[in-house]
């Protein structure tokens, strides 16, 4: 779906199908004249050895020729006939030519959202031009600029090194850099945790703007743009893939033509386009959760309504433990909150659709969702540490009190909101519990400061807080109140079914055995991570697939 703006300069070697042999002969022809037009455009922007001033005086040459119907210049010249014949390419070249200007004089970008606003102007127009010149409806244009939009990130990822070599010019926001120590460092060709983890927020966010890129291929009439469509989409999964696997900051990544033939082809052939309710499983299926054991006990529109919850949760947290700057993580979670706004209307993304689903069905407070964001907002800064009782408490009835209270009713009961609550709670302390480590190397700790005072430890660092004697008095009354929340939610069930409340009781009888392992054991700043055994997955499973309550 997208014409790639960054080298190799022809279109037989672009990374992402420019005029492959899916559009028919006459549209082929009209894409390659706009290609070539933008092509040298590009490459004018992209000459190391030009001056600024002379890269902005030869694009103003090649937007004045667009304006001159009798031109002499041949790609101007084709391009001026390909809006005759269909009614585009004009405007949409306008638009890049001012993304190429940019190029030639901006070198760095302060967050995020500048370098999407680039996007609009370098990679945006290319799909709209395929969509009208194949007359396409205005349906197409939200998954269409998204995919393209991933589709330039996508580039500027794998070309990171050599647009700094050559060009001087980082896409990455500088903010991004620094969370790997840097400019001078991200761009050290030594392994780095650091960078590896800011690379994976990236491409968390372009694989978010391709989840919103599937629906495409349903929504295009055109059967052959449609295959072209399918192609750029499994082109652009195989790279975000290959891109996971390989740091392009110690060598360059590209597809190979084992991905184009054993996995984009296939991808584009014999897939059908992912529908939301398939994203949404999707990405409950590849979180691990031991969450996912009590979805599989539910079936048919419940399992639908639970992924959709899920997996927004999935996403929400996602970004909030993300390696990615803090105001930019807190901008990601306004998305959500603005989505979130959206579901009466047209949500724009297929959790906010699948959430639209299940609020309608199952009568859901998109109150305990926009809750949960707000619990979410504590973890997505640079230090975090709770100053009482009262804010463990809100964090805890935020983060996991609203997952409990949309999933009982998801489930066909009302009466258990109480259960839920306590449960939530239980389940939220065991995860403080288990996670102190990985928290503190985050610089978190969710020990309230009051509790920590009172034993004596009042370090800055969340290393020395978790490294005192003292703390194991903490961890273990932290411990007990878990136990506690386990038993009250124990009790709490005898007015309740449960045969409805099977996959919260699946959740209980995956984290309290985890508890009691801890707890045998008792702080260990040396002790590995519980997790559940083999034998536990397997129990769970097999509880999971039988209709016994248990």
């Amino acid at each position: 779906m997208s014409i790639a703006m960054t080298p190799p300069k022809t279109a037989a070697t672009e990374q992402f199908p420019v005029a492959s042999l899916a559009l028919a002969a006459p549209v082929r022809g009209a894409v390659m004249s706009f290609y070539r037009f933008v092509r040298r455009a590009d490459d004018i922007a992209d000459a190391p050895d030009l001056p600024a001033e002379t890269k902005l005086r030869r694009l103003r040459m090649m937007e004045a020729q667009l304006d001159d119907r009798r031109t002499a210049d041949p790609l101007a010249a084709a391009l001026l006939d390909t809006e005759a014949r269909f009614g585009t390419g004009l405007a949409e070249a306008r638009i890049l030519l001012q993304a190429f200007a940019q190029d030639a004089v901006q070198k760095r970008y302060q967050d995020w959202d500048e370098l999407l606003r680039y996007c609009q102007l370098s990679a945006v127009p290319v799909g709209r031009f395929l969509l009208r010149i194949h007359g396409e409806a205005a349906p197409a244009d939200a998954p269409a600029d998204a995919l393209c939009m991933a589709l330039q990130i996508l580039n500027h990822l794998q070309d990171l090194s050599e647009d700094r070599r050559l060009l001087d010019r980082v896409y990455l926001p500088l903010p991004w850099l620094q969370r790997a120590g840097g400019e001078q460092r991200f761009f050290d060709r030594a392994p780095s945790t650091a960078r590896r983890e800011v690379l994976d927020a990236a491409l968390d966010q372009v694989e978010s703007m391709l989840d919103d890129a599937a629906c495409l291929p349903s929504r295009i009439v055109s059967p052959r743009l449609r295959v072209q469509a399918r192609l750029t989409l499994a082109c652009a999964h195989a790279l975000s893939a290959r891109l996971r696997r390989n740091d392009p900051v110690e060598q360059p990544v590209r597809l190979s033509a084992v991905d184009k033939i054993g996995r984009v082809l296939p991808a584009a052939l014999l897939r059908p386009s992912s529908s939301d309710e398939e994203i949404t499983r999707r990405i409950v299926r590849q979180s691990g959760t031991s969450f996912r054991f009590g979805i599989r006990s539910l079936t048919g529109e419940r399992r639908r309504g639970l992924h959709a919850v899920y997996a927004f949760c999935r996403a929400a947290d996602d970004l909030a433990d993300g390696a990615a700057p803090a105001e930019e993580r807190l901008r990601f979670l306004d998305g959500w909150r603005r989505e979130l706004e959206r579901l009466g209307g047209s949500p724009r993304t297929p959790i906010g659709r699948e959430l639209a689903f299940a609020i309608d069905q199952f009568d859901l407070p998109v109150a305990e969702l926009r809750l949960l964001l707000d619990g979410l907002s504590m973890d997505a800064v640079e230090r975090l540490r709770l100053a009482d009782q009262g804010e463990l408490d809100f964090y805890w009835r935020a983060v996991a009190g609203s997952v409990g209270l949309l999933s009982v009713r998801i489930f066909g009961t009302r009466q258990a909101d109480g259960f839920a609550l306590s449960l939530a709670r239980a389940l939220q302390l065991v995860n403080i519990l288990r996670d102190v480590a990985e928290d503190a190397r985050r610089d978190r700790v969710y020990f309230p400061a009051s509790r920590l005072s009172a034993l004596g430890i009042g370090h800055a660092e969340a290393s020395a807080v978790i490294a005192d004697p003292a703390f194991a008095l903490a961890w273990s009354a932290l411990a007990e109140e878990a136990e506690q929340a386990f038993v009250e939610a124990e009790r709490q069930l005898e007015d309740c079914d449960r045969r409805v409340l099977k996959p919260a009781l699946l959740m209980l009888w995956s984290y309290r055995p985890l508890l009691a392992r801890m707890r045998l054991v008792g702080w260990n700043l040396q002790a590995p991570k519980a997790c559940l055994r083999p034998v536990e997955k397997v129990r769970l499973a097999w509880l999971a697939a039988t209709q016994e309550a248990a």
